[in-house]
C-alpha cells in the first residue's frame, strides 16, 4: 500500500488537522507516514500545504515528486490547481468549491472549475453549504476529508477512530459533530465518483 497525498488550502481552514487525522488512521492500519509542511502566510490567509506519503514500506523522502500525487485533497479550488502538476495522470483531485477570495485578481471561480474538470478524476465540493448543513462551519475540513477518504485506501472506521483520537480532549459534542461531518462527506464522495 502507498498513497502520496498533497493538502492544500489557505491558512485557519485546518488542512492540518486533515493531516492529523489520516496520520493517526495510517497508524492504526501500522503503516509508515512522512510529513513535510509549509505555512506560508498562514496568518494572513496565505497557502498552506502539506506533503503526506503513507506506505506499508520504508518511505526515504518526505517530498512527493511531481507527477507522483495519488490525490489532492484542497480545502480551496485555486490553491488546488497550483499542485496539479504533482498530480499522477490516475490520481484524484478532491476540492472545495468556496474560493478565498483574498486576491484582487483571483479568477472566475467557474474558470477554476472548468480547469480542475480537465483531469479525468475530480470531486467537486461544496463543503462549506455541507458542514453548514449537517454539522457546523468549522467542520468544513472533516468534510473535505470523508469525501477523500474512499480515495485513501485506509477502512473508514480508521478515520473514524483518528477523528475520536484528535478531538476527544474538546469533548463529546465536537467529536460527534466531527464524525457527522466526515460521514457527509464520504457519502457524498460515493455518489459523485465517476
Amino acid at each position: 500500500m502507498k498513497r502520496d497525498i498533497i493538502l492544500s488550502g489557505v491558512g485557519g481552514q485546518g488542512i492540518l488537522s486533515i493531516a492529523t487525522v489520516i496520520g493517526e488512521a495510517a497508524l492504526k492500519e501500522g503503516l509508515n507516514i512522512k510529513q513535510a509542511e509549509v505555512h506560508g502566510m498562514s496568518q494572513r490567509g496565505g497557502d498552506v500545504q502539506s506533503n503526506l506519503r503513507i506506505s506499508s514500506a520504508p518511505i526515504c523522502s518526505d517530498l512527493i515528486p511531481q507527477g507522483a500525487a495519488d490525490i489532492i485533497i484542497s480545502l480551496e479550488p485555486m490553491e488546488a490547481l497550483r499542485y496539479v502538476p504533482f498530480l499522477s495522470r490516475e490520481g484524484w483531485i478532491i476540492a472545495n468549491t468556496t474560493p478565498f477570495v483574498n486576491i484582487d485578481n483571483y479568477p472566475e471561480a467557474e474558470s477554476v472549475y472548468a480547469e480542475l474538470r480537465k483531469h479525468d478524476n475530480v470531486i467537486l465540493i461544496d463543503v462549506d453549504a455541507i458542514a453548514k448543513e449537517i454539522a457546523s462551519p468549522r467542520a468544513a475540513n472533516i468534510v473535505l476529508l470523508g469525501a477523500a477518504a474512499p480515495f485513501l485506501e485506509l477502512g473508514a472506521e480508521k478515520f473514524e477512530e483518528g477523528i475520536r483520537s484528535i478531538f476527544a480532549r474538546k469533548g463529546e459534542q465536537i467529536v460527534e459533530m466531527n464524525l457527522k461531518a466526515f460521514r457527509a462527506g464520504y457519502e457524498y464522495a460515493q455518489k459523485h465518483r465517476r
